[in-house]
């Protein structure tokens, strides 16, 4: 149960969308799969499903070729793009039953109350998809790639359209499916990617930017760090804008400073000897890790300009 991905592939005319992008996800593992819009994250997605052919390389799931015998593939794969298919003349469960019997389920109305339970669907399974919010046709779409239990899990931005409080239940849901399938899922969102995921593949105009666990990448991707410093009252600025290692300082609520360093153990010291020096008391003392947001536009950059949707 993995997916592997090998020097994929995708031109679009003269545009290459994917470009020999090699990554694999194993067993257990829950990846973020992130890029700016026309990165090329929903062609990778819709490439390693079998959904598209690759121009060159190519993908297997679960052991399986999905370019030679895709759809043997697809019986092992549970698939949420990014534009939700749904049948809005049919009531939910009708649909359901409909996904259900394309997959052959034994026990489908068994399997139906389960799965409508596991995404919480249940107060509004008798009503038809094309009359519920946008949030609630994602729980719809996300219950029929769960239905028939496939081993690997895509998901192309899962919580779009749903409220906080929606998204810290399915955050909950794919986290638990994580234990024992495969997941990569795409999300605009990163605090969502950061709750749920301990590694990323950040991709950038179809080409690999970083492929790592996320403590690794907020270590190693930034040639500066933040050290964050609470004393118990206020403290003149000209004694900490002195201090040796300290590029540059900020001044935030509650007695608290943020020192932008290139090392922060070294700063760390500087700080506690030079609060003993000036009988200052620390409250709290700490590096802060860069976020998923800061590792991302330092590895894509900032574009206003790039407005075009996702490829």
């Amino acid at each position: 149960m993995s997916i592997e991905v090998k020097n994929l592939t995708k031109i679009y005319g003269v545009q290459k969308a994917v470009d020999n992008i090699s990554f694999r996800v194993g067993k257990g593992e829950i990846v973020g799969f992130l890029g700016p819009n026309g990165a090329g994250k929903s062609t990778t997605m819709k490439l390693i499903t079998g959904y598209l052919q690759p121009d060159a390389g190519n993908t297997v799931v679960g052991g399986i070729n999905m370019q030679e015998n895709p759809i043997e593939g697809k019986r092992k794969i549970g698939y949420l793009p990014e534009a939700n298919p749904l049948y809005y003349d049919m009531y939910v469960r009708e649909y359901l039953g409909f996904t259900a019997d394309v997959h052959r389920i034994k026990n489908k109305k068994q399997r139906i109350a389960e799965i409508i339970e596991t995404v919480g669907l249940t107060k509004e399974s008798n009503k038809k998809t094309g009359a519920l919010s946008k949030g609630y046709k994602q729980r719809v779409g996300l219950a029929a790639a769960l239905l028939h239990d496939p081993e690997t899990l895509i998901l192309d931005e899962p919580t779009t359209g749903l409220d906080p409080n929606q998204i810290i239940e399915i955050r909950e849901v794919i986290r638990n499916l994580g234990k024992n399938k495969t997941v990569l899922f795409s999300s605009h969102i990163m605090q969502e990617v950061e709750a749920v995921c301990n590694r990323v593949i950040i991709i950038n105009k179809g080409k690999l930017a970083a492929d790592d666990k996320l403590d690794n990448l907020q270590q190693t991707r930034s040639a500066s760090h933040f050290v964050l410093a609470q004393f118990q009252e206020p403290v003149e600025q000209s004694i900490l804008q002195s201090l040796n290692g300290i590029i540059a300082m900020e001044i935030l609520p509650d007695a608290c400073y943020r020192f932008q360093t290139h090392d922060p153990e070294t700063a760390r010291k500087e700080i506690m000897e030079n609060s003993l020096r000036h009988n200052l008391n620390i409250v709290s003392l700490q590096t802060v890790k860069h976020s998923l947001e800061d590792i991302f536009r330092s590895l894509t950059g900032a574009n206003p300009e790039n407005t075009n949707p996702d490829i």
